[in-house]
């Protein structure tokens, strides 16, 4: 239980003694009220507005209130000091204990600390990256990727029942252009207008077609070769770097997909003309110049929406009303779609329809991302070596994984690129800055709080042959120091943060919790060193005789424990984001070095702050 909720249980039962003692009304044990951190650190640990919040339940000044509340807290042996501040708000200082406790919930969790319980929420289906199959997978569209297996990972996270969809465009006027496409680079043609060009990867589709189907190029089978094309796009042409194929590009960026719903099969089982049938039905629908629109409605869509063309031809939104609506009946108590902020629009128009069907619109809703802007050292990167001007999420990654000397360097640099910030930002990716292996690439940073706290770890058992001992409420008790207390107290909102970041969809709270985490944990070494207090016996230490007296052994056990615990909740928000979690770190260039040898952090400088070293071209140049 977090330091913020075990305060809250106090002030509680603070409040249910005076309401039963019959100072207050028993209307005040039903109040909401806030607990959390003051602005400025000297107004205490914590502040409660909790006198102001039931002031009229009370019926008393909040004054009044707020002298019954210190006067009955300050009995608590976790409450050292209470203060009234203003008009009646409570600033608390904690006693150690409070924070000490946290350490056990960490440790008795273990992995699962800051998850809720499994299967209890509701049933959710996430709709992401649902890219045209008419190309390799873009660069543009790794961040709704990414972003929509972040928000499927918190939901999971926090006790719902998770599918991942991928829905297939793969029906009308786009799937037709790429056969066109296909045959006309395969016969010489011109390419058709609104077509794809001669681009790489169809040059590649057409050598594996012309092995493997060539009939249906000789034939001119469009409808037939756009199925084979499709399949193409999602699988990818065996030995192409062009086209390595949509699923295995997601696969990079560690993403796996429980459905892939077909379009197309909307139409042939009859799904889009029985949901046109029903909204008629509802007169919903309107004929006008040979074309039917469905009618807006009062969602904040003002415009009437063509559902089939003049021509015949159903529009893409005639497939997302039967689409949708099959979702809900086939048992989702909620659909969230991620899409891009070019579909702010989106929202408004699907809940119009769902509405109209008779179907709960609210379960309806949708994760906007804005766009992602390649940069190069600083600077605007538009061309791509494979396809002219688009760049590929295999191109990207695999420059870092060549770059890093690591498979995965490069999923993890876009996980973090692509999480560090609201959806509702633009983002710019500096592709040279990811592959640095030094501070000033965050993703480097981050990873290496992790891999520093496994040094220390390492160093305890190989040096000392100290593994991380038992909780237990004596060896928390050694922990005092301050910062000690403070990150504690942090470990305890992790589960607060993954509940918010999920119900907010928003993942990059949990890098900015980590990043915070990070910091804390720095600012504390720093700490240490000037303070001359170490978690471990320094190599200049141990060369001293005696110096095992003067070593306080439980005090280092306990601050094992503790890394630990900032270890397993740290490993914890990795995993969220679904970047790795590295026990060592290694130079960008040369051998493999371990992270505390490479950044300063082996031998006597094992606990000092971190020193990334210069890499053989940075050398040089200075």
């Amino acid at each position: 239980m977090g330091v913020e909720e075990q305060v809250r249980n106090l002030v509680v039962g603070a409040l249910t003694d005076l309401a039963g003692s019959g100072v207050l009304p028993s209307e005040v044990t039903s109040v909401t009220f806030s607990v959390e951190r003051p602005k400025r650190p000297e107004h205490g640990d914590l502040a409660t507005n909790a006198a102001l919040a039931v002031q009229k339940a009370a019926k008393k000044p909040p004054r009044e209130i707020a002298t019954l509340l210190a006067e009955r807290l300050g009995k608590e042996p976790d409450i050292r000091a209470v203060e009234i501040a203003g008009p009646g708000f409570l600033n608390l200082r904690l006693a150690p204990a409070i924070y000490q406790r946290v350490l056990g919930d960490v440790t008795a969790a273990g992995p699962a600390f800051g998850r809720g319980p499994a299967g209890l929420g509701e049933r959710v289906l996430v709709e992401f990256v649902s890219a045209n199959p008419t190309g390799p997978l873009l660069i543009s569209h790794g961040r709704g990727a990414i972003l929509g297996d972040a928000v499927a990972t918190l939901l999971e996270a926090t006790g719902h029942r998770v599918t991942r969809e991928y829905y297939i465009n793969d029906f009308g006027n786009q799937i037709r252009l790429l056969a066109a496409s296909v045959l006309a680079v395969a016969l010489g043609r011109e390419p058709p207008e609104g077509g794809y060009g001669n681009n790489d990867y169809l040059e590649d589709l057409v050598t594996w077609l012309q092995k493997t189907s060539p009939e249906l190029i000789a034939d001119d089978k469009v409808e037939e070769l756009s199925r084979v094309c499709v399949t193409r796009m999602l699988d990818g042409v065996p030995g192409s770097k062009a086209l390595p194929g949509i699923k295995k590009t997601l696969a990079s960026l560690r993403i796996q997909f429980d459905g892939w719903y077909s379009e197309e099969s909307l139409h042939r089982w009859g799904r889009v003309n029985a949901a046109l049938a029903e909204l008629q039905t509802r007169g919903s629908l309107e004929e006008r110049e040979g074309a039917l629109f469905f009618k807006s409605t009062d969602e904040g869509d003002d415009k009437d929406r063509v559902v089939k063309k003049r021509d015949g031809y159903f529009t893409y939104f005639a497939s997302d009303i039967a689409y949708h609506a099959d979702k809900i009946n086939r048992g989702y108590d909620r659909l969230v779609n991620v899409l891009g902020a070019d579909h702010h629009g989106y929202t408004a128009r699907v809940r119009g329809a769902l509405a109209a069907l008779g179907l709960p619109k609210e379960r309806f809703e949708v994760v906007l991302y804005q766009l992602v802007n390649l940069l190069r050292d600083g600077k605007p990167y538009k061309m791509g070596k494979r396809l002219g001007n688009l760049v590929t999420i295999e191109e990207v990654v695999d420059e870092i994984d060549e770059a890093a000397r690591r498979k995965g360097a490069g999923a993890d640099a876009l996980r973090y690129f692509y999480l560090a910030r609201r959806s509702d930002t633009t983002i710019d990716l500096d592709i040279e800055l990811a592959k640095k292996a030094s501070m000033d690439n965050p993703v480097f940073y981050l990873q290496y709080g992790y891999a520093r706290l496994c040094s220390i770890l390492r160093r305890a058992q190989e040096k000392f042959g100290l593994q991380v001992p038992r909780h237990t409420p004596a060896l928390a008790a050694r922990l005092e120091h301050p910062d000690e207390l403070a990150i504690l107290g942090r470990l305890g909102r992790f589960p607060a943060i993954v509940a918010e970041a999920s119900a907010l969809r928003e993942p990059h709270r949990i890098l900015f919790y980590l990043q915070e985490l990070s910091q804390d944990f720095q600012s504390y070494f720093t700490r240490l060193k000037k303070d001359g207090d170490t978690i471990l016996p320094l190599d200049a230490q141990m060369a001293e005789a005696g110096w095992q007296e003067t070593w306080d052994r439980p005090k280092s056990e306990a601050r094992l424990l503790w890394i630990d615990a900032i270890r397993t909740v740290y490993g914890a928000g990795l995993k969220l984001a679904g970047i790795t979690a590295l026990e060592r770190m290694h130079k960008l260039e040369g051998e493999a070095v371990a992270a505390e040898a490479e950044l300063g952090f082996g031998a006597e400088e094992a606990e000092g702050d971190p020193q990334p070293q210069a890499s053989k071209k940075e050398a040089e140049a200075s």
